[in-house]
């Protein structure tokens, strides 16, 4: 019998990004009115204009149906707590779970703890790590801070907040600086101010904001579209030269491989079993579409750290036939290019590439 999972999103930000007013906006919505969402005990949540009633301790109801709470002491244990809640009556059976960082806080340990814990695994499965960053703040946040880095490169959806208050330059400026961290996230703009002007400063649709939490990206299978646009981030660096700073941001940095015709699965796995052994919490984001000896249709490949996801078939290919692999790591893992180039043989000429953006 299959279960019905539920479906967990990560919400992250640097301090002052705009989550808390992001996920009021999210939460007022009803494609989200069957969502359960767990809060660090230190942050400012702001949903006292939601609020309804105290249901026990720490959890109360919104108005719009969700269920909010607040987390004391281990993650694990308060997802658990919620869903045992779910399970006995107590609280309304939601379908979705959005776990909000703090400002400081690395999503990494979250990300790895929801894939990984078997007991967790049961009952839910990953569907988008979403992270807010201010345009007015944000190249200095990325700068000055290595958390605001990480939470950008582990991110399947970037939302840039505050775009009013702000200059075109500067919004322009961040978004490629956000490209360059992380080229396969999707990215949306926000703005703080609501008016008739509001659709010129490019606020985004009720439905867009809704996507950041109800089209799930995050190591789904038969994700073509998704496929097609985190390989033409990665090939967009093969024509365009770009700066020697363009793809990184202090230590972390993204680059592509690219192998012109098919490989030994065997090989492959054994060198990215290797990779994730030695360079393992270095490695914070790597997705990878094969081709593979005696395989017809495309294999792909979606790791964070240590953990790598069980690798699943696309019907079609969604670009060129050849395989292509994107990591963003911290720091410089060494050459992956001649390490990788050894493992799948020399008749298959590896390339390296930096993604950019013009």
């Amino acid at each position: 019998m299959t279960r019905d999972l539920i479906t967990a999103n990560v919400l992250t930000g640097f301090l002052g990004a705009g989550k808390t007013t992001l996920l009021n906006r999210l939460l007022s919505g009803p494609d989200l009115a069957d969502t359960a969402v767990i809060i660090n005990e230190f942050g400012d949540i702001g949903l006292d204009h939601l609020l309804v009633e105290s249901v026990d301790g720490d959890i109360v109801l919104l108005k719009s149906g969700c269920v909010c709470c607040t987390v004391r002491g281990d993650l694990k244990d308060a997802v658990l707590a919620l869903f045992e809640r779910r399970a006995r009556g107590d609280i309304p059976a939601f379908r979705r779970l959005v776990i909000e960082t703090t400002g400081l806080a690395d999503p990494a340990p979250i990300i790895a703890t929801l894939a990984a814990d078997l007991m967790l695994k049961y009952h839910f499965a990953i569907g988008n790590v979403v992270t807010a960053i201010d345009v007015p703040n944000g190249l200095h946040n990325l700068e000055a801070f290595e958390e605001a880095g990480r939470q950008v490169a582990l991110a399947d959806r970037i939302v840039l907040t505050k775009a009013d208050l702000a200059s075109g330059q500067d919004l322009e400026a961040l978004r490629l600086a956000v490209e360059a961290i992380n080229p396969a996230a999707i990215i949306t703009t926000t703005i703080v101010t609501t008016g008739r002007d509001s659709r010129d400063k490019g606020q985004a649709r009720s439905s867009d904001v809704a996507a950041l939490l109800t089209q799930d990206i995050h190591d789904l299978a038969s994700r073509p579209a998704e496929a097609r646009r985190w390989v033409a981030a990665a090939r967009h660096g093969d024509h365009v030269h770009a700066t020697p700073d363009r793809n990184r941001h202090g230590d972390i940095r993204a680059m592509s491989l690219t192998i012109d015709r098919p490989i030994a699965w065997a090989r492959f796995s054994l060198w990215l079993s290797l990779m994730v052994h030695r360079h393992g919490t270095r490695i914070l984001r790597l997705k990878g579409i094969l081709d593979i000896e005696g395989v017809g249709s495309p294999v792909v490949v979606h790791g964070v750290q240590h953990l790598i996801h069980p690798p699943f078939h696309l019907a079609d290919w969604p670009c060129d036939r050849a395989s292509l692999l994107v990591l963003i790591t911290d720091g410089d893992l060494g050459d992956l290019q001649r390490s990788l180039t050894a493992f799948v043989g020399a008749q298959a000429k590896v390339r390296a590439s930096v993604p950019a953006r013009t």
